[in-house]
């Protein structure tokens, strides 16, 4: 069968691919066009890729008003490739003001339409509920609350698990030593708190002040901001000078192994860090109207996924307009080692992972897909 799949993010780019491989397992005439990135190529070739994500990402609304003219030419460009591919499914991932466009076009010319990992509307802009059941033919959920969520508002849903529990294992079975990684990183003998401060110029701006504060407070301990690839390092460094904060990048996951605790905006990397065991508190910054009226425009009570997923308040969130430094260095020492809440948080976290499934997750949602597409 044909598949036509769309991510316009790194993220999706990485479970574009692990989802195309699990396709090729149980489809062996699978053939692919896609947008996406180098990861998806390596399963689906060069020649599949129709665009990459790098040219479609458009952060914030000044961004996107800027490259309207651009957006709706790669919309168009992509309706015409998916029409030349002639596809048994689309296959959208996350990306939704991008993919939902998309979504509404197909189902008009009658092309079934599936999305994996789909728009977190339980959170904010519930109005793309009533667009998923409409343009939507199935989804594929990667949190078990979202499944539940999805069913009541009358949507077909399928949850096999979380991918994320593959890149950690993965991650795992090539870890260096802790003296390994500190030679390597030029680091000293200091206890590690991991530093995740955003995915993005604008998170890293105004998360990351915050967390250098913070460690000003832990002479005892090393910080370490794990930086991303695609953020020129003169941005954080900007932030760092006057400070013994260490930068490594591309390297999240092998300083959080080694970490005691850490500090975690919102998004991932807070599931992330909880799944490899990590105690952590989350620091996000936000301008002080949206901190008058996060009760009226957020849906559900938490940010972090941590949160979200076990329904309650188990890694402490600190979302405000000006960060209170006592409140949230008395935080951080209480999931430190020796601290009075850190058992409690990694138990919490056993449950989590018990919640979110075991490995393998790509591969189930993939024969999922097969066999539903051959039903």
């Amino acid at each position: 069968m044909k598949y036509f799949i769309i991510a316009g993010e790194p993220s999706g780019d990485l479970h574009g691919s692990k989802l195309m491989r699990g396709i090729a397992n149980s489809d062996s005439n699978a053939s692919f066009s896609f947008c996406g990135g180098d990861r998806m190529v390596e399963v689906g070739g060069r020649e599949g890729l129709i665009k990459h994500y790098k040219d479609m990402s458009f952060f914030g609304i000044v961004q996107v008003l800027k490259n309207l003219q651009i957006i709706f030419s790669q919309i168009n460009q992509c309706k015409k490739a998916i029409e030349q591919f002639n596809p048994d499914v689309i296959i959208l991932i996350d990306y939704p003001s991008f993919n939902m466009r998309i979504a509404k076009w197909a189902h008009k010319k009658g092309i079934k339409v599936y999305y994996y990992i789909a728009p977190k509307v339980w959170a904010w802009k519930e109005w793309r509920v009533k667009s998923i059941r409409k343009y939507v033919d199935r989804v594929y959920t990667i949190f078990p609350f979202e499944t539940e969520y999805f069913k009541g508002k009358g949507i077909q849903t399928t949850f096999c698990g979380n991918p994320l529990v593959d890149d950690i294992a993965q991650m795992r079975a090539k870890l260096p030593t802790r003296e390994q990684f500190i030679a390597q990183n030029n680091l000293d003998n200091r206890p590690i708190v991991a530093l995740l401060a955003g995915s993005r110029i604008s998170e890293i701006r105004e998360n990351l002040p915050d967390m250098v504060a913070l460690s000003q407070h832990f002479p005892e301990y090393q910080f370490i901001v794990t930086a991303v690839p695609w953020i020129d390092r003169a941005i954080y460094q900007s932030y760092l000078s006057n400070s013994d904060v260490k930068y490594l990048c591309n390297q999240t996951q092998q300083t959080l192994s080694h970490a005691e605790a850490a500090i975690v905006t919102s998004g991932t990397a807070t599931l992330e860090t909880a799944l490899m065991g990590i105690p952590e508190m989350v620091v996000y910054h936000v301008p002080k109207l949206y901190e008058i009226l996060r009760p009226y425009v957020l849906k559900i009570p938490y940010i972090s996924l941590v949160n979200i997923n076990l329904g309650r308040e188990a890694v402490k969130e600190l979302v405000c307009a000006k960060l209170d430094i006592d409140s949230a260095t008395a935080e951080l020492r209480s999931i430190l080692k020796g601290g009075d809440k850190r058992d409690k948080m990694l138990s919490d976290f056993a449950e989590l992972s018990s919640l979110i499934g075991s490995k393998g997750a790509s591969h189930r949602f993939a024969t999922e897909i097969v066999k539903t597409l051959k039903g």
